[in-house]
């Protein structure tokens, strides 16, 4: 029998604690960390960074989303924790595959399950 107490097994099915979904940044193969980015006058925005490179104050984001109106998180910290409880208020334009962004004030790493919530929301156009 498995005592691991972070998942169980119903009927061959393998569950995982939400507790230890939440804890774990989400990282794509490329090594970089799907991160949350606040820029002093571009504005915010979530996709692939290298974490190191922001320390810089300036990065490159892959897979890049402008979160431009956000509902359902208190903050961005909230944001990077559990994403939105309100996808359908949020207004996130399109993806790009890469933007170079300059004066960044925080970049908060993600867990996964705020990066699947965030990739959710529909895109935003007008």
């Amino acid at each position: 029998m498995d005592m691991n107490l972070d998942t169980i097994e119903v009927n061959g099915k393998k569950y995982v604690s939400a507790d230890s979904v939440q804890s774990q940044p989400a990282v794509d193969v490329s090594g970089k960390t799907y991160c949350i980015v606040r820029t002093y006058s571009a504005g915010v925005f979530a996709g692939y960074v290298d974490i190191d490179e922001c320390k810089s104050g300036s990065a490159t984001v892959r897979s890049a989303r402008r979160l431009w109106y956000w509902d359902g998180a208190a903050s961005l910290s909230q944001l990077a924790v559990d994403g939105t409880s309100k996808p359908s208020k949020c207004k996130f334009p399109c993806e790009v595959d890469s933007i170079i962004l300059n004066n960044i004030i925080e970049a908060i790493p993600a867990t996964s399950k705020a990066k699947d919530s965030l990739c959710g929301v529909k895109i935003w156009e007008q």
